[in-house]
């Protein structure tokens, strides 16, 4: 199925599933930009359960910008801050030390615009899962797209969620199995499985 999503930071397994399982992947890049999204979020599974890192970025309500405009604000320490939540909660993972190399690009370098960085996103955690992924962009915005199954709304953080098979993550036994997490909490405790895990939610793409 032709599948148009919203490129995000870190995507989640339900919007993961969607990609690896669509037989055309279409990015939506001309959409206008909302705030409280996954466009600059992620979700990860820390100490004290579930952590939620965010790119800081420069927009306002009133002077309203494309999604493909808005600008990270680097003037702080957002990429260090991140890595290091990473490494917290993920350190004692079985793959930890495999990934994390192939993902510093994302912490080392400098990054204008969101959408920028979460196209070099997509691109390492293809990368990392070795799947070979052929993506489309829109050449313009369209509220009710033709040909292509919308599945835009999954960038919305109240999106409905899939109720995930459990995997083995770090704090299970401490808070139990905490479903929908980044692609990197699947990643850092499934390794090389993560694609398999993935396919076998193909259900999602219908």
């Amino acid at each position: 199925m032709d599948c148009l999503v919203h490129p995000t930071y870190f995507p989640n397994l339900e919007h993961f599933s969607v990609i690896i399982n669509a037989s055309k992947l279409v990015f939506e890049t001309h959409d206008n930009y909302q705030k409280q999204t996954f466009r600059n979020r992620t979700e990860i599974y820390g100490a004290n359960g579930k952590l939620a890192l965010t790119v800081p970025v420069i927009y306002t309500q009133k002077n309203r910008q494309l999604y493909k405009d808005v600008k990270i604000a680097n003037d702080g320490k957002w990429q260090s801050q991140h890595l290091k939540s990473l490494e917290s909660a993920y350190r004692m993972s079985p793959f930890y030390e495999f990934y994390i190399d192939d993902l510093m690009p994302l912490f080392e370098n400098k990054f204008d615009s969101i959408l920028e960085l979460n196209l070099k996103c997509f691109e390492i955690m293809t990368n990392c899962l070795q799947i070979d992924i052929d993506v489309n962009y829109t050449n313009a915005y369209e509220k009710l797209p033709t040909n292509l199954s919308d599945y835009r709304h999954m960038v919305n953080r109240n999106s409905n969620t899939h109720e995930f098979i459990p995997y083995t993550q770090v704090f299970t036994e401490k808070h139990g199995f905490l479903s929908n997490l980044s692609i990197l909490d699947l990643l850092f405790n499934e390794g090389p499985n993560s694609e398999l895990y993935l396919k076998n939610h193909s259900s999602l793409v219908s």
